[in-house]
């Protein structure tokens, strides 16, 4: 399994930094800074959108910052639509790290995206973010038609700890007779939170973003009592039938270069167990976190685009 060559030559610029010996607020304010630069990207072949509105969700504790993107494929409203949480370790990332990802989603699946922000770690811990996501899901639900969006055909995606987000938020639905979304996107999800130092991969060539310390430093970020770690809000790959039986179908991007892969791929399996349709698409030479790097490579681009085309045709949009 050979890395991409272009992400090899970033990653040899590139280190992660040493999480030992510092403050916390020190520590965060650099790996937010850090992330911030990596993350962002001006392209010149950026997907037009037709529309892109800032909006406020409603969370747990009081409003989010939330941003809908209409492309030019949507169609007339009310449509098939994409809920969109971002991934950083509960610590990093907003709208505007993800934005990217955001416009070459909604192109790929000819349908809308709305990304909502939820609060970070270590300001604010378990289980904000969590319940942050149930509330957006609520309310962009319950308005649904004034945002474009069919609430029958709303899929749930994200990225890493998005993508832990919205596993949760799917199973939440089951177990709660809420109102289920129609489609998992999962772009390399975490979905553990208990264990990290036995897997197969040195982190020396782990993903982007990812190293044993940071994995523990985000997790002791958020989850501030060791036996929450175990929780299947947290860790929605421990959850019982209940939470698995009749969930929405799904759709998983793993990478070859990337210490998640495996637990991505114990989910699948569990929920393929379980009756759910799924599939899986890896690719063999990405690093974790490889969707926020558009500006290195096509493939990169390209592997949007495809997911996204996966989640319009589940949706209808295609």
């Amino acid at each position: 399994m050979t890395l991409d060559d272009s992400f090899r030559q970033f990653m040899d610029r590139f280190q992660l930094p040493d999480m030992s010996g510092l403050d916390w607020k020190g520590s965060t304010d650099k790996l937010r800074q850090q992330f911030y630069v990596a993350s962002r990207a001006i392209e010149r072949d950026a997907p037009e959108m037709a529309d892109i509105s800032l909006l406020k969700a409603t969370g747990a504790a009081g409003p989010l910052r939330a941003r809908l993107y209409t492309p030019l494929g949507a169609g007339v409203p009310p449509g098939p639509g994409i809920v969109f949480f971002h991934g950083g370790g509960f610590m990093l990332g907003d709208l505007d790290s993800h934005d990217m990802v955001c416009k070459r989603l909604a192109e790929g699946a000819r349908c809308r995206v709305i990304a909502v922000d939820y609060r970070l770690a270590p300001e604010h811990t378990f289980p904000a973010a969590h319940e942050d996501a149930l509330a957006a899901w609520a309310w962009i639900v319950e308005n649904a038609t004034r945002l474009g969006l069919d609430p029958q055909r709303l899929a749930v995606c994200g990225d890493s700890a998005g993508g832990n987000l919205s596993a949760y938020l799917a199973q939440e639905m089951n177990r709660t007779g809420g109102p289920r979304p129609a489609f998992q996107l999962l772009l390399y999800p975490l979905v553990q939170f208990v264990d990290i130092r036995t897997k197969k991969m040195s982190f020396q060539e782990g993903g982007f973003f990812i190293s044993a310390n940071l994995f523990e430093y985000f997790r002791d970020s958020y989850i501030t009592d060791e036996s929450q770690r175990m929780d299947v809000r947290v860790s929605p790959l421990f959850a019982g039938p209940d939470a698995f039986k009749g969930l929405p179908p799904a759709h998983f991007v793993l990478c070859g270069w990337d210490p998640l892969k495996d637990e991505g791929l114990a989910y699948a399996d569990k929920m393929a167990s379980f009756g759910v349709p799924v599939t899986v698409r890896e690719h063999p030479g990405m690093v974790h976190g490889f969707m926020n790097m558009t500006a290195l490579s096509d493939t990169v681009r390209l592997a949007i685009r495809d997911a996204g085309h996966v989640a319009g045709r589940a949706l209808g949009a295609i």
